[in-house]
C-alpha cells in the first residue's frame, strides 16, 4: 500500500479550502434522504479525505467506516472526528484494498468528491468497484461523485475558480488546473499562505486523473455486478446532463 503524495501534502491545509458548513448543509439533505428511506445504517465512506461526510453521518446515527489511503488524510480524519466527540472508525485502505483491510459488509458506500478518476486503467476502475462491490450489502447502494469530464473534455475546462480560506492571521489561497497529458490529466494544486504581513508562500502539488465519462462510468459500474443505476447533476436531484451538470452523481444497487 502507498500513499499518495498530493494528498499527503495537501491534508494539513485541506479543511481550510473547503467551507465544510456550507457544503454539508447543501449535501446531507440529500444523503438523509437516501439512507433513511433505504432503512440504511452501516455507511462506508470511501477516499473520505478529512472525514467531515463520516463525521457528519455519525452525528446523525449511523454506523460510519471512513477509509483513505493517505495516510495524511487519515490522521486529519482521527483529529477531526476526536474534535467532534464522533464514534468512527477511520481505516488506511485505498481503491482495491476495502475487502481485506476493512472488511464487513455496508448498507451502503460512498466515494465522493471526484475520487474515483485517482483510477487510472480501466482495470483500476473495475478492481476499485468490484473491490466497492464485494463489501456492499444485498439491496445496498453506491454513491460516487465525480466531476462532469464529459463536459470539461468536450469545453476544455482548464482552470477551476480560486478559492480562499482564513483562519485567525493567517489566509490561504487555493487555485486548481488541469493540464491534458491524454489519455489523462494532470490535476495541479497550487496552495498561496500567508501569516500576518510575512511574504506568501507558494506550494505546487500534482497528482494525475482519469476523466471517465458517463458512459465509461455506467459500463464499469454493471461490469462490477451493479444495476438500477441512475444519474444526477447535482445533490439537488435533477437529471444529469453532460452538457450543462458541474458533477455526474451516480447512485447504484448491488443484485
Amino acid at each position: 500500500m502507498s500513499g499518495v503524495p498530493l494528498y499527503d501534502a495537501f491534508a494539513r491545509d485541506y479543511d481550510h479550502f473547503v467551507d465544510w458548513s456550507a457544503r454539508l448543509a447543501f449535501e446531507m439533505p440529500f444523503f438523509r434522504a437516501l439512507l433513511r428511506g433505504r432503512g440504511a445504517r452501516h455507511v462506508l465512506d470511501v477516499a473520505g479525505g478529512t472525514g467531515h461526510h463520516a463525521i457528519a453521518l455519525a452525528a446523525e446515527g449511523y454506523e460510519v467506516t471512513m477509509a483513505d489511503l493517505s495516510a495524511g488524510m487519515v490522521a486529519a480524519a482521527r483529529d477531526n472526528a476526536a474534535r467532534h466527540g464522533a464514534r468512527l472508525r477511520v481505516v488506511q485502505a485505498g481503491f482495491g484494498e476495502l475487502e481485506t483491510r476493512v472488511g464487513g459488509r455496508f448498507d451502503a458506500i460512498l466515494c465522493l468528491g471526484n475520487s474515483l478518476p485517482h483510477a487510472l486503467t480501466p482495470a483500476a476502475l473495475d478492481d476499485a468497484l468490484s473491490d466497492m462491490a464485494r463489501v456492499l450489502a444485498p439491496q445496498g447502494v453506491l454513491v460516487v461523485q465525480n466531476r462532469n469530464f464529459d463536459r470539461v473534455l468536450a469545453q476544455r475546462e482548464r482552470f477551476i475558480p480560486p478559492q480562499e480560506g482564513q483562519a485567525g492571521d493567517t489566509a490561504w489561497v487555493f487555485f486548481r488546473f488541469y493540464d491534458d497529458e491524454a489519455p489523462l490529466l494532470r490535476f495541479n494544486v497550487v496552495r498561496l499562505r500567508r501569516t500576518g504581513e510575512e511574504p506568501w508562500s507558494v506550494r505546487v502539488d500534482s497528482t494525475l486523473l482519469h476523466p471517465w465519462r458517463h458512459d465509461e462510468m455506467t459500463a464499469a459500474l454493471e461490469r462490477a455486478g451493479f444495476t438500477r443505476i441512475r444519474a444526477l447533476g447535482s445533490y439537488r436531484g435533477e437529471p444529469f446532463d453532460a452538457s450543462t451538470s458541474d458533477d455526474l452523481l451516480l447512485l447504484a444497487e448491488m443484485r
